[in-house]
């Protein structure tokens, strides 16, 4: 939001009372409109205050999409090496936050990962193993590709090098990260990735929790954390995900596990929508991911994936903001659906065994 301000084309002096009292407020004025555009952007991000977006046909859950607070900023390099559970690698902090560098904490886990994996390709190309982690596994800021059908995985980044996939939220770095890497990938590097992570095989990473309250979540690295404060709140009409261990999430393990905290009744209620108990309402998801919800030829595996990354799914097929092959048909199968049950979908396919 800006707001505006015309300015006195000369240096004259008010000549009338609307202009003395204009050209006195004006110093008031100006400072309050920008307080007052922080306040709305530190709503919209942190408290989770809903918003419209103009050009959607539907709302979109301000909680899927945490923005960092605008005065967020890391915590400074000490110097002190860093190292995970269960690993005996040893990284400076600095390697860790190099978009230019996947922190391999557990090299037994995974081949040898490809070079625009590892390193990516200075100055455009950033590792796909920075953000989507060495074994594909991902975390709520962005998305779990391990296991993804290799043909998926090349059609995906295809689309979003050609422009064709976007997002609601092209502001968040780990889309806007996603969206420029993939515009500088070569076919090679491309059909590389997607060997590598279509060839990984999916571990579980996510325990879904029903509760009225939640350990209070603030924002940190695009993604809800729980400090450890002791404060609660009421879930309200939201999934709350943090990772279970702040530190390895923030040193990028690909071992860290994530807590999915939905509202009571959401999974008893997903369960019926997924498996086509409420045929009026949409049709069975099984019917294009398999029985198992772990992908067919047509569709990929949604069983056990976050269910932050999720929900922004299901709500951008909605809006008609995901395209590309099959995507109209799932438009139209969300088409009836209100945002309780989509939340509902989404916390339940996350409880699943991917």
């Amino acid at each position: 939001m800006q707001i505006n301000f015309a300015r006195h084309k000369s240096r004259r002096e008010p000549t009338a009372i609307s202009d003395y009292i204009a050209s006195r407020m004006r110093p008031i004025i100006r400072p309050l409109a920008r307080a007052l555009t922080i306040v709305i952007a530190i709503l919209i991000a942190v408290c989770g205050i809903g918003f419209a977006t103009p050009a959607l046909a539907i709302d979109l859950p301000a909680w899927a999409y945490p923005f960092n607070p605008p005065d967020y900023k890391p915590a400074p390099d000490d110097g002190v090496l860093r190292q995970v559970p269960g690993s005996v690698v040893i990284y400076p902090l600095s390697q860790t936050r190099n978009l230019f560098f996947a922190p391999d904490w557990h090299p037994e886990d995974h081949p040898l990962m490809p070079a625009i994996v590892a390193r990516g390709r200075m100055p455009d190309a950033y590792a796909c193993g920075f953000c989507d982690r060495a074994n594909g596994q991902g975390g709520p800021e962005n998305a779990n590709i391990t296991g993804l059908p290799f043909d998926y995985i090349v059609q995906q980044l295809r689309d979003y090098r050609a422009g064709v996939r976007t997002t609601a939220m092209p502001q968040r770095v780990p889309q806007k990260f996603m969206i420029a890497t993939a515009k500088s990938l070569t076919d090679q590097e491309i059909n590389e990735a997607a060997a590598y992570f279509a060839h990984l095989k999916p571990r579980r990473n996510i325990r879904v929790i029903e509760t009225d309250t939640v350990p209070r979540p603030v924002v940190a690295n695009w993604t809800w954390v729980d400090h450890n404060s002791g404060a609660r709140e009421a879930i309200g009409k939201r999934i709350v995900e943090v990772p279970e261990h702040l530190e390895d999430f923030e040193l990028r393990d690909a071992r860290t596990t994530f807590i999915a905290y939905v509202p009571p009744g959401s999974l008893k209620r997903g369960e019926a929508l997924v498996t086509g108990k409420l045929p009026h309402r949409v049709a069975a998801c099984a019917s294009c991911h398999g029985a198992d919800l772990r992908g067919m030829t047509i569709a990929p595996p949604i069983a056990g994936r976050s269910a932050s990354y999720a929900t922004r799914q299901l709500y951008e097929f909605k809006a008609g903001l995901r395209t590309g092959a099959n995507a109209a048909l799932m438009k139209t199968t969300l088409e009836k659906l209100d945002d309780d049950e989509l939340l509902a979908i989404a916390a339940y396919l996350a409880s699943q065994t991917p």
